[in-house]
Formats: C-alpha cells, structure tokens, sequence
C-alpha cells in the first residue's frame, strides 16, 4: 500500500499532547503525598515530600509534552500574547527551574541525614521538570506573540505586493 489515508497517518504532535495528559495523574499521586503526612502526625514527612517532588516533577515534565502551538486556557493565551507578560513570565519559571535545582544539588552535598539527601534529590527532579516547562513556554510564547504575529503578517502582505 502506496497511500495512505490522512486519519490514519501517524500525527506525533497529536500523541504527544495526549501523553501530556499523564500530567493530571503524576500530580494527583504527588497531592496525595503531600497530604498523606497530615493524617499520619506528619510521621515520614520527608519521604512523603520528597515523592510529591518526585511526581510533581515527572507531571510537570509530562506537561511539556503538550502542543506549544494552542494555549490551555484564556488566562495562558493573555499572558503569552503580551510580550511584556510573556518575558516576566519566562523569568519566573526560569527561577522556578533553577532554584529548586541549585538548592537540591546544595542540599545533596550538605546533607547530614539520608531523608534530607532523599529530598534534595526529590528537589532536583521537581526542577528538571519545570525546566521542560520552561522549554514548553518559550515555545508558546513565539507562537502566540501578537506583535511577532503582526510583524509576519506585515512582511507577508509586503512580499504579496512586491
């Protein structure tokens, strides 16, 4: 078979936003451990934090796998069409990435005990995954821009006329 038809042809970006929806689950378990020490006299409470960064981190990994070329909601569409909200947003998941990573890679050395090494790396993964968010977000922020959108529009209507 030469052809094939375009229902069946394999869409990746189309599996990837639906693996993106496994964040929902990763974050659900990562709830439940914070949770859970609250019911128990916070007994193993940081091996309960260190699973919720554990999981929070792989959710918000997942996320990342979503279609940078649509937004989630109307709040996300403001604030990536607005140059001005889309760079100060960036920064804010820039340090949201970064501390959590500085902090655990500081902790992991300086630890005295096993569970707050355990947690530092919980700190670690938690920020691994928010730097595929971070990756995620420039993208979105190039495609839903509305002055770059209006520049390309611009240059389009430019090159029609020459």
């Amino acid at each position: 078979m030469t052809g094939s038809s375009s229902s069946r042809r394999f869409d990746a970006r189309q599996v990837f936003q639906w693996l993106s929806y496994l964040q929902y689950p990763a974050m659900l378990v990562a709830l439940y451990y914070v949770a859970s020490p609250f019911f128990k006299g916070l007994d193993g409470l940081l091996e309960a934090l260190n699973n919720a960064l554990l999981y929070a981190g792989v959710g918000i990994g997942m996320s990342s796998l979503q279609d940078p070329t649509r937004t989630q909601n109307e709040v996300s569409r403001k604030v990536w069409e607005d140059p001005r909200k889309g760079y100060w947003m960036l920064w804010l998941l820039t340090v949201q990435a970064l501390l959590p990573i500085l902090l655990g890679l500081a902790g992991t050395a300086l630890a005295a005990s096993t569970a707050l090494s355990q947690l530092s790396l919980g700190l670690v993964a938690f920020g691994l995954g928010m730097i595929g968010l971070l990756k995620t977000a420039i993208e979105m922020r190039e495609h839903h821009r509305r002055d770059r959108q209006v520049a390309a529009q611009d240059t389009t209507v430019l090159e029609k006329a020459a």
